[in-house]
């Protein structure tokens, strides 16, 4: 009898500047599977991240240039979001909330078919590993204040006003 194992996935990572701080880009197997900020909430300890290694990045740093210099408002990345069905069907959901556009948690568990689970979408919107590019920064509470960013409510009020255009576009710092 012949047993096989998955062999582990291999992660490599890379720190790049940015108009909001260091931004960790983790891919997994060549895809990027994390975007982290200094000082993010549920950011993983660096040893999880695999060796340093900036070849996979270059289509993302490319594509975050362009959206901190104002000229991208779509991500078209390949991603590979590991979380729980739940978690995916949130972060499936951010991706189709546009540039400059905001939805509540109320309104995202609506979308998901499950009214009543807004806190549920709050907590899987925490834990996003990706972000920036699943926008979780556009989602805010039901009155319209800000609530929770894992990157902190100042970042996610500076994304905002930049997306909404009432701050001025923001130098890349690649």
């Amino acid at each position: 009898m012949t047993t096989t194992t998955a062999s582990p996935a291999t992660r490599r990572h890379t720190v790049v500047d940015s108009p909001y701080g260091p931004l960790t880009l983790v891919a997994t197997d060549g895809v990027l599977s994390a975007l982290y900020m200094d000082g993010h909430r549920h950011r993983p300890p660096e040893e999880t991240f695999g060796v340093p290694d900036p070849s996979p990045f270059d289509e993302t740093i490319r594509q975050l240039e362009g959206y901190f210099a104002g000229e991208l408002t779509a991500f078209d990345l390949p991603l590979r979001l590991e979380g729980t069905p739940f978690q995916r069907s949130v972060w499936a959901e951010l991706l189709e909330i546009p540039y400059g556009e905001t939805r509540s948690y109320g309104e995202l568990a609506a979308r998901l078919g499950r009214p009543g689970a807004s806190r549920a979408v709050g907590l899987a919107n925490g834990r996003n590993p990706v972000s920036i590019i699943v926008p979780c920064h556009r989602v805010i509470g039901a009155s319209g204040g800000l609530t929770g960013y894992g990157g902190g409510l100042e970042r996610k009020q500076r994304l905002l006003a930049f997306e909404n255009g009432t701050q001025e576009s923001v130098p890349a710092l690649f």
